[in-house]
């Protein structure tokens, strides 16, 4: 038995999210019928989190534990022949799966960091319209940082929390909180101990309508100190939202 770990892009607009559900097509459902068609066994693919329906990842860890021979580096390549082109593993690798230095797609992260982007241009892009939010009104960098800067820390982030969540504490540590240009592009890129359900996105809707001022500048404070969902922004669509990496 080895553990084979898959560092896999993928772009979300045509699932329901990583896990399988049963009112669509998941990501992980897609990867382990390939699994099961190279390797003819029911593998179970554990992934470093969640994504929701429309999420995109760009460096999505998952391991599988598996008596197969197939050399570990050689996984990816047979995968892709068998995947959609909106999955692609990007590489394969064996890690230890007993003992001491046990590795664990989800108990061995460490940090996660997600990206948002927003097109912010008069008009919207017909290559974007499924990777990034559109917003046509200038938005201002210094005003998006503000409020951004403000979660940074250890924080109980139940105020951006969407219901469903099922965590036993809403505690998060928060290492970056920034918003930067990229020609027409505004991005955040966030990362943390761990993030809770639709969390980043209501960080992002939350900057968002303090920058528009749907929200009094400062209020960041407020909102977290309240623990309470209804004092905080709106949830940003999906499709602007991206996992960008697992650090482990």
């Amino acid at each position: 038995m080895k553990r084979i770990v898959l560092i896999i892009e993928y772009d979300g607009t045509n699932y329901v999210g990583w896990q399988i559900q049963p009112n669509g097509i998941a990501v992980q459902q897609v990867i382990g019928n390939a699994l099961k068609s190279i390797t003819g066994e029911n593998l179970t693919l554990h992934a470093s989190g969640r994504t929701d329906s429309g999420v995109h990842a760009r460096a999505q860890a998952a391991h599988f534990d598996t008596e197969s021979r197939i050399p570990a580096e050689k996984f990816a390549f047979a995968l892709n022949t068998y995947l959609p082109p909106d999955i692609r593993i990007k590489a394969s690798l064996e890690m230890p799966h007993e003992g001491e230095a046990e590795f664990h797609a989800r108990f061995s992260v460490q940090k996660k960091h997600y990206r948002y982007r927003v097109l912010n241009s008069r008009h919207a892009s017909a290559f974007l319209r499924s990777t990034a939010l559109h917003i046509h009104t200038p938005l201002s960098i210094e005003k998006l940082n503000a409020a951004a800067e403000l979660f940074l820390g250890t924080h109980d982030f139940a105020a951006f929390k969407a219901a469903g969540s099922k965590a036993e504490t809403t505690v998060r540590t928060i290492f970056l909180s920034r918003w930067s240009r990229d020609g027409d592009c505004i991005v955040y890129d966030v990362a943390g101990s761990g993030f809770l359900y639709n969390m980043v996105r209501i960080m992002v809707g939350t900057c968002l309508d303090i920058a528009t001022g749907k929200i009094g500048k400062g209020k960041i404070k407020e909102i977290i100190d309240s623990k309470n969902r209804e004092n905080a922004g709106h949830t940003a669509p999906a499709r602007g939202l991206f996992l960008n990496d697992v650090i482990y």
